[in-house]
C-alpha cells in the first residue's frame, strides 16, 4: 500500500506514534488535536500507510516583521508584518525513517503555502528549526533569519528560517 497524506481526524489513534523526540511526541499526543479541533490555531496533516501514522506536519498562518528577513530579501517588500505560512511541527516516526516521509510532508506544506499565497497572499514558509533539523531545511533552500524578539532559556535555540515564495515551485509545474 502507498503512503497518503491527509488531514488529522478526531478518531485517529495518535498514542502509538513515536518520533524519538520527546517535545514533538508530546505535542502530537496532547496538543495537535485540541489546537486543530478546539482552538483552531493550527492544522495537522498526517502521512498514513495501512492505518499506521508515519509522520505529521502542523501548519498555521503567521506573519513576520520585515527586519527578520535576510537583508537581500527586504528591499522590495512593504514595512508592515508580512503574511507567511508557519511550519510549526514536522516529525517522522522512528519506524519510518529514511523513506522520504519528511520530504513528502514538507512538500505538502510547501504546496499549502503556494495555495495560501495565491488565495490571500504570503511571502513564504517560516520554521523555527531545531539544531538537529537545520541541515534538513537548508537542503530545501530555507535561509536563516534574524531573531527579532524572544529567547528560550531552557533548551537549545532554534534557528528561524524562511523559504521565500519565489523558491516554492508552482503545484502545476512539479
Amino acid at each position: 500500500m502507498s503512503v497518503t497524506i491527509r488531514r488529522l481526524e478526531p478518531g485517529d489513534d495518535r498514542d502509538q506514534f513515536r518520533s524519538g523526540h520527546a517535545d514533538l511526541d508530546r505535542f502530537y499526543h496532547r496538543f495537535a488535536g485540541q489546537n486543530q479541533f478546539r482552538h483552531h490555531v493550527g492544522v495537522t496533516d498526517i502521512a498514513v500507510e495501512d492505518d499506521a501514522i508515519l509522520g505529521f506536519v502542523t501548519v498555521s498562518p503567521s506573519a513576520i516583521e520585515i527586519d527578520a528577513l535576510p537583508a537581500q530579501r527586504r528591499r522590495p517588500l512593504p514595512r508592515y508584518p508580512l503574511p507567511t505560512l508557519r511550519l510549526a511541527r514536522l516529525a517522522v516516526a522512528e519506524t519510518a525513517r529514511h523513506r522520504g516521509i519528511g520530504q513528502a510532508l514538507l512538500r505538502f506544506a510547501l504546496t499549502l503555502a503556494r495555495r495560501m499565497a495565491d488565495a490571500v497572499g504570503g511571502v513564504g514558509v517560516v520554521v523555527d528549526a531545531k539544531p538537529e533539523a537545520r541541515t534538513f531545511y537548508l537542503r530545501y533552500g530555507f535561509e536563516s533569519m534574524s531573531v527579532v524578539e524572544g529567547v528560550l532559556l531552557d533548551r537549545p535555540e532554534p534557528t528561524p528560517m524562511i523559504l521565500p515564495l519565489s523558491s516554492i515551485p508552482c503545484p502545476d509545474k512539479q
